[in-house]
């Protein structure tokens, strides 16, 4: 049995230029919603799934889950992000509505039959890029990172994209495919930005915010606390951004979730300053393994999130195993490594009283999680889950 611990840390706020939640307003979200919506036969809005057994045994009030496994049939929230930028870039080159079927009818083969769009990826984006870019009939380039997964690559493969595996970590491989995409021609579709690349990357952020549409919409009780996870941060942002514009001041506490071994923003918060984590980014959670922060979420989480919360892999297998295997009458999740963060550290609080105290978990308290990723590594999911893969002792009383 592994000896972790759970790490918190408080952000010192900054002082931020609040133009960053503009993109976030409701009249965005709404925009960007319609477009979902209008993809006929693959959007349908994913479950809000309550945990009440699990919320009574910690004795909080209420806990819910947004389950993205079964966002459009990829097992993630990710094509929200990858649709709603490809259909904007269209949009604005060949100036038609942003409808998918006014997409469709672009007839891109004949159109412009070289259109390839590119990204870098741990596996969930680039799969989301290379199904729309199939949808709507272009072709897609994406590179993945040392150690990738056999069954994302071949995930990625299957929606019929060009794929290489780099032989560097992640962070490199954008650089890579960056440069790369510059030479020859290919469309960059990449989720994370720079000076001089920020509009796409922020269009995949408003792409998620259809989610937390749904969730807020879905919802019966306003959320005290909510919990994200976080690699570059785009989608911590993109939820806290609508949270920021919904809530204002009476927003829940609002805490990121990290892997230990690519924490920039645990490390950020504790020194009040961008940190980036170097090196191999050796997780299991692959789609947390991003040692460099996308600096439009920066902006938005050193502004308005509160916690970053550093946590070892040992962490995501006690939630894909919580999730997976609840307690009587809870609704089964199947939540990948990545996913299932938040149910490792809900399986935790009890033995780590000191964070249940810090954030204020009571029995008023009621939480909020996001699946973002089901079995997207389905062998890797059954040896966690079925063979006891990186076990931990919980500190659960004998007699409880």
């Amino acid at each position: 049995m592994v000896t972790l611990t759970l790490d918190l840390v408080k952000n010192s706020k900054s002082a931020v230029d609040k133009n960053c939640l503009t993109p976030f307003a409701a009249d965005q979200v709404k925009k960007v919603k319609a477009f979902h919506q209008s993809m006929w036969g693959y959007y349908h809005a994913t479950p809000l799934v309550s945990l009440p057994n699990l919320a009574k045994y910690l004795e909080v009030k209420s806990i819910y889950v947004k389950d993205e496994s079964g966002r459009f049939g990829l097992k993630a929230f990710n094509g929200l992000g990858s649709s709603y930028v490809i259909a904007s870039y269209l949009s604005e080159r060949f100036g038609a509505p942003l409808d998918f079927d006014a997409l469709l009818d672009l007839n891109l083969p004949e159109r412009v039959p070289h259109l390839t769009f590119a990204t870098a990826t741990n596996g969930n984006h680039g799969q989301g890029v290379g199904w729309v870019a199939q949808l709507l009939g272009a072709k897609a380039v994406v590179y993945l990172p040392k150690g990738a997964r056999a069954a994302r690559v071949n995930g990625i493969k299957a929606e019929g994209a060009t794929v290489k595996v780099t032989n560097l970590n992640y962070d490199d491989t954008v650089r890579l495919l960056a440069k790369d995409a510059a030479a020859n021609g290919w469309v960059l579709m990449q989720d994370t930005a720079w000076p001089g690349y920020t509009e796409r990357p922020l269009r995949i952020m408003q792409g998620y915010t259809t989610l937390v549409s749904e969730t807020l919409g879905t919802l019966k009780e306003k959320p005290t606390h909510v919990f994200v996870q976080a690699g570059g941060g785009s989608l911590a942002a993109a939820v806290q951004a609508v949270l920021v514009n919904t809530y204002g001041d009476n927003r829940p506490l609002f805490t990121i979730m990290e892997a230990e071994a690519a924490n920039c923003y645990y490390r950020s918060f504790k020194v009040n300053n961008p940190v980036a984590v170097k090196g191999d980014l050796n997780t299991m959670m692959a789609g947390l393994a991003c040692g460099e922060m996308n600096p439009l979420a920066w902006q938005i989480l050193h502004g308005y999130g509160d916690y970053a919360l550093s946590c070892h892999d040992e962490v995501a297998a006690v939630g894909m195993r919580l999730w997976g295997s609840p307690l009587p009458g809870d609704q089964p999740i199947v939540a990948g490594e990545s996913g299932a963060i938040g149910g490792g550290v809900l399986g935790l609080l009890n033995k780590y009283h000191d964070i249940k105290t810090t954030l204020g978990l009571d029995k008023n308290s009621v939480l909020l999680f996001f699946n973002t990723e089901g079995d997207t590594a389905p062998g890797h999911y059954k040896e966690v889950v079925w063979g006891g893969e990186l076990p931990v002792s919980l500190g659960v009383d004998e007699h409880d």
